[in-house]
């Protein structure tokens, strides 16, 4: 009985609501202007679209096929310029003169470096060198007579050892020879050849380096980018002669290749087999070589065909939901000033002690700007903070926070840098942690009107210090740029001196053009900072300046502090590539100086120890397992390879650590949000600035962990305490809804009709009478 009278109850309140909004002539004129506003327009878009989709769309994949072959091109030209670079330093190499080939005590080491040659390009299935005149041909194998390498080793179908004989004696220009099956062995295999005449460029060359390559590695190639292609590929040389062919689907005939091979660069319609097909073809500028790509033409523009049906469908879908849409619109607005007083009443309790309801709706939003002023210097800390941390996130609303703080200029551009200021230095004994709240209000936001300048400082995570985010204004050009980074760096030390009982000490990085190096500039300034604490008592320090710094005797050379501190903290920072830059930036220097082998070594063994050092940090002991290994090179390349290996590994050693540290943030993070979610301030953007993180990766992140988004979770725990309290308490519901973080009660009492089948008040008297 009781529950037939709940039900009954329930149905009559649905009822009652829906009839109100029915009754109105003002829902529909809002539902009627709402469908006529986007319906108008709609049909006008849908007609433009309907016309020029066709050729829109037909432009959009001619041009995507264009770039998808262009980019073949550039992919096998870069390769094919790497095998000339290729011979050219095999020309170069004093291991491989005639004379050290020759030579029975140089040999096996002329062989040892031809295969470390091979080793270094994937494409070429076997190097070969030869001297001209000579009877006999080198390979990373070893050493062999001519005829017994091309006659039983390769026997090609269509290249005799004669004409081998003569190819590698007479050629003076690089020349490929097409595609062709080769007997290796007891197998077969299509393969390419290669050969450059050595030295290359020379009108006379002594001999000529030999490239064996697969057909497969090139169409492999092809394959990776032309994925989605279901026609055929062709590679033709200079000449018109065809060099590879990919094909998905029926091939063309021969006969018709030569007319593929004559097309102008571009698009092409033309039938082909029996068939229309729509041809692409792209030239190199590099060897003159021509890429042509053919596809049936019916599945070139496929797409094009089902256009007019789709954006009849969309039309039509649109159409259905625009109008449900305008319902949904014309219903929210039906009572707006009523829903808006509710709101106003729950959150200040003013509407009955307002003179009138707009007076209630101005105090509470005036309420609102406070709160928002309270906030704005964390809120401009945090995202500073992240800005210095992991740089500009991609995340659009927090990018749209950190542009409102004032980092920008809108008559010109900026010059960003970062600087750090420490108040303590633990060499002295002397800590003055007090001071930390006076100097951060000081320099929170300054101008610096004669340098054009603004400071903003940042509390980070390190003791006794502040970060400075300093911006200069490009337009101003009364003074040099470090005169007015000086200019700005000593009004700040003026200040500081001011707040603090002794001088500060100051690190400053270098000046970027753009924002989004703020954080490279913070790795600078700290290891300024660092540099001062072991080679120096300066007060202030500029990164730019740490090169200038190394003093060494006339003559000598060693590699600048500066380099090796970039090192160091781009291997902290886990950035593989600008630690593969910085090995590689040093390697060329050595090369380029006169040094003697001594000094070399012990230059090298500086920058291994910068590495290993790191690596100790990290905690990474199966490094020093292999150290023999590492120390024992014999060329600077194979120094730089074995450097950039460790490198790789330390950065992974970093990421990983990094990954760690993310999940523990994430554990953290949902344990804030379990003891806070009945706070009303909480969201997604606030744990985001207060975590120094951006928005998308803790959604992300707070989903994987949970398996709700935030706000669903949110929703989730307020609801259970609610359902708690409503279980084991008799407190009101606007109490127990306001204590749980949900403001407006209304709204909350539908979401938990919804979703429950029932309002929180029928829910516990329904709870009440179970337990009667």
């Amino acid at each position: 009985m009781k529950r037939r009278m709940q039900a009954l109850y329930g149905s009559r309140a649905v009822f009652k609501e829906r009839w109100n909004f029915v009754k109105s002539r003002l829902l529909f004129r809002y539902a009627l202007s709402y469908i006529l506003a986007f319906l108008i327009p709609l049909t006008a878009l849908t007609v433009f679209v309907y016309d020029s989709a066709v050729k829109n769309l037909r432009s959009e994949i001619e041009q995507s096929k264009v770039n998808q072959l262009s980019q073949v091109k550039l992919t096998i030209d870069d390769r094919m310029s790497e095998l000339h670079a290729l011979a050219s330093r095999i020309s170069y190499d004093e291991h491989l003169t005639p004379y050290m080939l020759t030579n029975p005590l140089s040999a096996q080491e002329a062989i040892r470096t031809l295969a470390n040659y091979k080793a270094s390009n994937s494409i070429v299935e076997d190097l070969l060198l030869y001297m001209h005149g000579d009877e006999k041909i080198y390979s990373y194998r070893g050493l062999a007579d001519l005829n017994v390498v091309f006659n039983r080793e390769y026997r090609f179908e269509n290249w005799s050892s004669e004409q081998v004989r003569s190819n590698l004696n007479e050629i003076d220009q690089p020349l490929v020879r097409a595609a062709e099956m080769v007997n290796m062995y007891s197998r077969q295999e299509p393969l390419l050849t290669y050969i450059v005449p050595i030295k290359t460029n020379d009108p006379y060359p002594y001999g000529a380096v030999v490239y064996l390559m697969k057909e497969s590695k090139l169409t492999g190639v092809m394959d990776s980018i032309l994925n989605d292609v279901n026609g055929s590929n062709y590679i033709f040389n200079e000449n018109g002669e065809v060099l590879t062919t990919n094909s998905r689907g029926a091939e063309m005939p021969n006969g018709e290749w030569n007319t593929l091979a004559q097309l102008e660069p571009g698009i092409h319609s033309m039938e082909l087999a029996g068939e229309m097909q729509s041809v692409v073809s792209v030239k190199s500028d590099e060897n003159n070589w021509t890429y042509v790509m053919t596809m049936p033409s019916h599945q070139f523009f496929g797409r094009v065909a089902h256009v007019q049906t789709l954006i009849m469908i969309v039309f039509a879908l649109v159409v259905l939901t625009g109008s449900a849409a305008a319902m949904i619109l014309a219903k929210r607005q039906y009572h707006p000033v009523k829903d808006l007083m509710e709101f106003v009443g729950i959150q200040s309790g003013a509407a009955m002690k307002a003179s009138n309801e707009w007076d209630s709706i101005r105090q509470t939003i005036r309420d609102y700007n406070a709160r928002i002023d309270m906030q704005q210097p964390f809120v401009r800390n945090q995202c500073l903070l992240l800005l210095l941390k992991h740089g500009r996130p991609n995340d659009r609303e927090m990018m749209k926070t950190i542009d409102e703080i004032g980092l920008g200029f809108t008559k010109g551009k900026g010059i960003y840098l970062t600087a750090i200021l420490s108040w303590s230095d633990p060499a002295d004994n002397r800590f003055v942690p007090e001071e930390g709240n006076d100097i951060g209000e000081a320099l929170g936001c300054l101008e610096v009107g004669e340098a054009g300048a603004r400071v903003f400082g940042v509390e980070f995570s390190a003791d006794d210090q502040l970060a400075l985010v300093i911006t200069l204004d490009e337009q101003k050009t009364g003074e040099t740029l470090p005169a007015r980074i000086e200019r700005t760096i000593e009004a700040v030390r003026h200040i500081a001196e001011k707040a603090l009982p002794s001088s500060p000490h100051i690190g400053v990085g270098s000046a970027y053009e753009d924002v989004d190096s703020l954080n490279q500039s913070f790795v600078e300034a700290a290891a300024a900072l660092e540099y001062r604490k072991m080679n120096g008592r300066e007060r202030v320090i500029y990164f730019e300046q740490l090169s200038d710094s190394e003093s060494t005797e006339e003559g000598s050379f060693w590699i600048p502090r500066k380099m090796i501190l970039k090192l160091d903290q781009s291997l902290k920072q886990g950035s593989t590539l600008v630690a593969v830059r910085i090995i590689s930036d040093i390697m060329d220097t050595l090369k380029k100086e006169p040094l003697s082998v001594h000094l070399l070594r012990c230059i090298c063994f500086d920058v291994l120890n910068s590495l290993l050092r790191t690596a100790s940090e990290l905690g990474m002991k199966e490094v020093f397992a292999d150290i023999s290994v590492l120390a024992s090179f014999e060329t600077l390349e194979d120094l730089e390879s074995r450097l950039v290996s460790l490198a790789s590994e330390i950065c992974q050693q970093v990421e990983r650590s990094t990954e760690e540290k993310r999940d523990t943030l994430i554990d953290e993070i949902v344990k804030d949000v379990d003891d806070r979610f009945s706070d009303y301030t909480l969201s997604l953007e606030h744990l985001a600035l207060k975590y120094s993180v951006s928005t998308s990766y803790l959604s992300r992140s707070f989903k994987e962990k949970t398996g709700l988004n935030f706000s669903q979770y949110i929703w989730r725990r307020r609801v259970d305490e609610v359902i708690r309290q409503l279980e084991t308490t008799s407190a009101p519901l606007k109490e127990i809804i306001e204590q749980v973080g949900y403001l407006d009660a209304p709204n909350f009492i539908r979401r938990f009709k919804k979703e429950m089948g029932f309002t929180p008040g029928q829910y516990r008297k329904l709870k009440a009478s179970k337990r009667a």
